[in-house]
């Protein structure tokens, strides 16, 4: 499945609930988001039919975000429905880890192979300043819960804020010391919540090489930048969309939580596949994909989505 540029499309972010239980000061308002009907988010058999028909096409990877996942009813479900479905090589998940502890058994036992866990500070009291409501043990004892039922390895997703979190990159980098945890520091976006920021808050991913010039060179994963540490097991990965967008040779769509397909995380345009069937599906999603945008345009202007990160699961 290629786009109208040449790229191959074989990644799908699948977002089955824009609900979460965290209001994280850059993605949700702090008084959350408007619940919508049961009826207007996709069911079980709608989720696995959109990713069948993906599957289809080329997808090989299928990431579930939210929102954030685990508060969907039903997700081992979806998770154990999706991972059966042939052709899907990758099933991942990203998540803030606040439900882990409790659901990464489950998780593991369903076929999810890769966890991705959002963690923007180590210190408890900014980590409930930053998710208004968070704490940050519950993410700390999901984490270990997730490598002792048998995940053998597990992404931090850090978004890097200017003024906030940039005074600990050494310490969240040492994360990658003893153990298989590969942490990855993106940039802020101006998207949803924080599009009006200052300048101040939206800083360069060189600020880790400043702060960690040991860091060597060790190829690229998917989007990221990797590096390693010397000694170190883990891996430390920049994520850049702002200063070093990586549009040409992005791999992936997005469905929301309501079923409809953005071509890109950064535009207005979206696509309704609810209520389609078979070949109609299909072409819809193959349409969505040749129209795919050539690049966004964030160092020039802010997001045109009309939605903010936790209706599109980033």
């Amino acid at each position: 499945m290629k786009d109208s540029y040449g790229r191959t499309i074989d990644y799908l972010r699948l977002s089955v609930t824009d609900l979460c239980n965290l209001r994280c000061m850059y993605c949700m308002p702090e008084k959350g988001v408007h619940k919508k009907e049961h009826k207007d988010i996709l069911s079980v058999e709608e989720i696995e039919e959109i990713v069948s028909a993906a599957v289809d096409l080329g997808v090989t990877k299928v990431r579930v975000t939210g929102g954030e996942p685990l508060v969907r009813r039903g997700i081992v479900e979806i998770c154990r429905r999706i991972g059966a479905i042939p052709g899907v090589e990758k099933l991942c998940m990203t998540t803030n880890g606040v439900l882990l502890k409790k659901y990464a058994g489950e998780l593991f036992d369903a076929g999810v192979t890769r966890l991705n866990v959002s963690l923007d500070t180590l210190d408890p009291e900014k980590y409930t300043q930053l998710t208004r409501m968070g704490t940050l043990e519950d993410v700390l004892s999901g984490i270990d819960e997730a490598f002792r039922v048998g995940f053998d390895e597990i992404k931090i997703n850090t978004v890097l804020i200017g003024g906030v979190n940039d005074n600990e990159i050494r310490d969240i980098a040492a994360l990658t010391k003893d153990r298989a945890i590969h942490v990855r520091f993106i940039e802020l976006m101006p998207i949803g919540e924080c599009a009006d920021w200052g300048p101040e808050r939206f800083i360069s991913n060189e600020r880790v090489l400043e702060v960690l010039p040991g860091l060597e060179e060790a190829g690229v994963s998917g989007v990221a930048r990797i590096y390693r540490l010397p000694g170190h097991r883990g891996t430390v990965g920049l994520i850049s969309p702002i200063s070093s967008h990586f549009c040409p040779s992005c791999n992936r769509i997005r469905v929301t939580a309501d079923g409809r397909l953005k071509p890109c995380l950064h535009s207005a345009e979206e696509i309704n596949l609810r209520g389609l069937h078979g070949e109609e599906l299909r072409d819809a999603i193959s349409r969505a994909v040749y129209g795919k945008p050539r690049r966004h345009h964030l160092d020039e202007e802010k997001s045109k989505s009309a939605r903010n990160m936790n209706e599109i699961g980033g």
